[in-house]
């Protein structure tokens, strides 16, 4: 049998490089921190002077743009059949006419809305076309109010689940005021 150069040379390069990749693996060692800031970073102390902060002191103003804790304001309409006829009474839009946006009600609305109720409000989404879900009525073939609609954005309805952590306060009442739109529409 006999083999030529290249094929030898071949085959020694091959028994190098495993020779190679063999003898370099050292499992007692780590592997080497590529950022090795990202594996230890400085740890500063709550509340301490220190010069990394802009005024000596670690506990700043909160960033532009971002919504302090205290502006939160909770639902405090019960998820019952009492809270959903309180707030179909009751409960009306914060937003004057100068802060609803139906552009930005559409939006929201058809991500979120228009795949069951459809684009037109009419109930004929694609899941109802699809016959997926069923029994998606027209809202001008129900009473609904400015109330009854945030309550059931909020906490949902029958198979209709609740859109309160998809949609933040301002985005759902700009929801209800497209719904009432579409509502309106549909009543001409």
């Amino acid at each position: 049998m006999h083999i030529n150069m290249k094929t030898s040379l071949k085959y020694i390069v091959v028994l190098v490089l495993l020779i190679g990749f063999v003898s370099c693996q050292n499992n007692s060692r780590p592997n080497y921190q590529y950022m090795p800031n990202m594996y230890e970073s400085v740890g500063y102390e709550t509340y301490q002077e220190s010069d990394a902060f802009a005024n000596g002191v670690e506990a700043q103003l909160p960033a532009e743009g971002t919504i302090p804790r205290g502006d939160f304001m909770p639902y405090e309409i019960d998820d019952t059949t009492e809270g959903y006829d309180f707030a179909k009474a009751n409960l009306t839009s914060p937003l004057d006419s100068t802060q609803i946006d139906y552009a930005e009600g559409k939006v929201l609305y058809d991500i979120y809305c228009g795949i069951c109720h459809g684009t037109k409000g009419n109930g004929k989404g694609k899941l109802v076309e699809r016959e997926k879900i069923l029994g998606v009525p027209s809202y001008d073939a129900r009473p609904i109010t400015t109330g009854s609609i945030y309550h059931v954005i909020y906490y949902g309805i029958n198979s209709m689940g609740s859109y309160a952590n998809q949609l933040n306060e301002n985005e759902r009442w700009q929801v209800v005021a497209y719904v009432e739109k579409l509502k309106a529409d549909l009543e001409k």
